[in-house]
Formats: structure tokens, sequence, C-alpha cells
């Protein structure tokens, strides 16, 4: 059976997947993950935050990229960030989850998080994983095995709740 470039599972056949911590980041790299973090997260949601918060440069970072027109520039499809166990927080912990809106609904957000959940469990084995998760989304991070562990509660005017995984 020959798929379309344009199928949903074709789309997510053809991303390069980049998982780096932040030193073997280039800047091209941070540059786009800080525009898509804006974009989704600020424009798109309304929501005025600190983006920057001084925890990039310890975390290991996801991204996603999609065919593009211009091969040397691929777009970024999505992209995640992995804040590591430290003496503040024993978990490792998953955040700034998005995908881009030319790659939503192909399934990439369950691609993402698979393959972060994957190289978590390669490099950090046996250690609980967190999540502040948007509350709409509780029903997508449960089926990665996250349960609440707080209440329902704003943050930045959306509701959100911590969840984990053991």
């Amino acid at each position: 059976m020959t798929h379309s470039p344009h199928t949903a599972a074709a789309r997510l056949a053809q991303l390069e997947w980049r998982w780096k911590p932040f030193v073997d980041l280039t800047s091209i790299e941070v540059y786009e993950m800080l525009a898509a973090r804006s974009a989704v997260f600020v424009v798109e949601q309304n929501c005025v935050y600190g983006d920057i918060d001084g925890l990039d440069p310890q975390a290991w970072h996801l991204f996603a990229y999609g065919a593009g027109e211009d091969a040397a520039l691929p777009p970024l499809a999505g992209y995640l960030r992995v804040l590591l166990p430290d003496t503040q927080d024993a978990d490792v912990r998953i955040g700034r989850v998005l995908t881009t809106a030319a790659f939503r609904g192909i399934g990439l957000g369950n691609a993402m998080l698979a393959r972060s959940i994957a190289h978590i469990r390669e490099q950090w084995p046996d250690t609980p994983i967190r999540l502040h998760a948007q509350a709409h989304l509780q029903g997508f991070y449960g089926a990665f095995g996250f349960t609440p562990v707080g209440e329902i509660h704003d943050e930045d005017g959306i509701p959100h709740v911590w969840m984990r995984s053991l």
C-alpha cells in the first residue's frame, strides 16, 4: 500500500529526531526552541509568562523536525524538555511539550512522549517521571501511565495538575 506524503503516518515517518543536552544545541536549535515555545505558549494560548526560566541549560531537549521545502532548514514540528533529578527534586520532569500548528493531528504528541519516556528509562532507569500537565490533557498523559499527584490549580490563567509515573 502506497501512502501519500501527506498522511499522518507518512508525516510521522519522515520526522528527524534530535535528543540533546543543552550544551550540544546549536544556536539555531536554541532559537527554534524559544521561538516555538513563544508561538505556542505565549501567543496561541494568550499567556504572558517567563518562559526563559534558567532551567534549559541543565535540561535535555527533544526536537522533532518535519520534512520541509528547504532541506537545510526543516521546520520544527515538536519539542519538549526533560529536567534531571537534582538536590531539589528526585524526579525526572518533562515539560514545555508542544507541537507546532503545521504538525498537529498526526499523532506527534504521542510519538514525542513515547520517545522521551524511552530515552528517560534508558538514561535514568527506575527514576519516577513527573510533569505539570494542562488539566484538559490528563487523559492523554494518563495513557502513558501518569496519574495526578495533586489538585487542579491555576498556573498563569490555565488549569494545571501535577502528574507522576513510576
